[in-house]
């Protein structure tokens, strides 16, 4: 079985397999990154050939990566590292690099805890309010380091900082929340106006996150510059566990390149798909560009970069939630710079270095020069291919397979 990644859904008797869970209760077949695998082209090409870039509503990268908005992972100093590197780190606006001056001695609190204290010690450090002022000088550290400006508010939040920031200040401006719709009700506040939101900032809108074709169309449609596509597969996620929701990720990006395809077919605009979340190693990253992103968001593989503020450590963005946790601390370790990391030389053997050199590999092999002409690479439904013919990695732990 193939799973088709471009074009308008399809009917669904064509291409999906949906499962009886039940009298009367069906379920439709999806697929994470451990599910599938690419086909190699009939034409490869020298790595050497191959296009990294991309843009994202005007915005050039030369790897199509964005650092997740997350306090283990974004501050200014990474940020600006992996803008020099050819990607975009979006900092937090609602994190700790908003609510305190110097916000070293609480990540040494909340690193330094212990397991069973963590989220109340994450909780502590997040009651204090977040700061106009301090919004406005991390976005002025940024732009005086040179690197490209991206940062993240909620949704609830949105309008209040694009005023505060003003206009000409970012690059990009990623509204985000676990799940986001066009069609949001509150009694407590208005769903940002998107184009508004732009105008505001004179700068694109990148919002998320989302999992199906028809939240997606419908934020493209709503003003959207880019749609975040990932609903709980990050490591420190705890979000499909704790509410239950979610989509896997290949099937997730498919359904929202769909969405991106058929909004174009009916525009002339192409809302890229940024894929966040769940992606741990270069095999990852060319399934999710395959299946139809046009980059990709990371969380841990940049949180265990020696430039990431967690030094070593990782936790979720709802981690601190008064109410109702939805992520959680873990230890990634220090697995080295983070141009190592994105770009190698790998010193590890289970693909969770040099991960766009891996990218490049990948493509290279399915005859891709581009991500737009990866995003046609076959696709075939194959759960074995991790573990085919490994028992003697898995016997002694090598290879990623322990």
């Amino acid at each position: 079985m193939s799973i088709r990644s471009q074009g308008p859904p399809p009917r669904q008797e064509e291409t999906e397999r949906v499962v009886e869970i039940g009298r009367g209760r069906t379920a439709r077949q999806t697929y994470g990154f451990d599910d599938v695998a690419l086909v190699p082209g009939a034409l490869t090409l020298d790595p050497e050939l191959v296009d990294l870039s991309c843009d994202l509503a005007g915005i050039h990268l030369e790897l199509p990566v964005l650092a997740s908005a997350m306090d283990a992972v974004v501050d200014v100093n990474s940020a600006a590292v992996l803008s020099e590197l050819g990607g975009l780190g979006v900092l937090h606006l609602e994190g700790l690099q908003c609510r305190y001056s110097d916000p070293a001695p609480v990540l040494d609190r909340i690193i330094s805890a212990p397991i069973e204290d963590a989220v109340t010690v994450s909780q502590e450090a997040y009651r204090e309010p977040i700061k106009d002022e301090l919004i406005v000088r991390r976005v002025e550290e940024l732009r005086d380091r040179g690197a490209k400006v991206a940062v993240s508010p909620t949704p609830m939040t949105a309008e209040h900082v694009a005023e505060v920031i003003g206009s000409g200040k970012l690059d990009a401006l990623v509204v985000e929340a676990t799940v986001t719709t066009a069609q949001h009700i509150s009694s407590r506040y208005e769903s940002p106006d998107l184009r508004r939101l732009a105008d505001m900032v004179q700068a694109p809108v990148f919002v998320g996150n989302c999992v199906s074709y028809q939240a997606a169309l419908e934020l493209m449609q709503a003003g959207a510059d880019a749609v975040l596509v990932g609903v709980g597969p990050g490591a420190a996620c705890t979000t499909r566990r704790v509410l239950g929701i979610g989509v896997p990720q290949v099937t997730a990006a498919a359904d929202c390149a769909a969405a991106r395809d058929d909004h174009f077919q009916e525009t002339g605009e192409r809302v890229p798909i940024i894929l966040n979340g769940g992606m741990r190693v270069g095999g990852d990253i060319a399934k999710a560009v395959a299946a139809g992103a046009d980059a990709v968001m990371i969380g841990s593989p940049l949180a265990a970069a020696e430039e990431a503020p967690g030094r070593g450590h990782h936790w979720g963005m709802s981690t601190s939630s008064a109410d109702l946790p939805r992520g959680t601390r873990i230890r990634v370790g220090v697995a080295g710079p983070m141009k190592q990391i994105l770009l190698g030389p790998a010193k590890r053997d289970d693909g969770t270095m040099n991960l766009f050199g891996a990218l490049r590999l990948s493509m290279a092999s399915c005859g891709a020069r581009t991500l737009l002409e990866m995003q046609k690479t076959e696709i075939v439904v194959a759960p074995a291919l991790p573990t085919e013919g490994k028992a003697v990695q898995r016997a002694q732990g090598v290879g990623g397979t322990q």
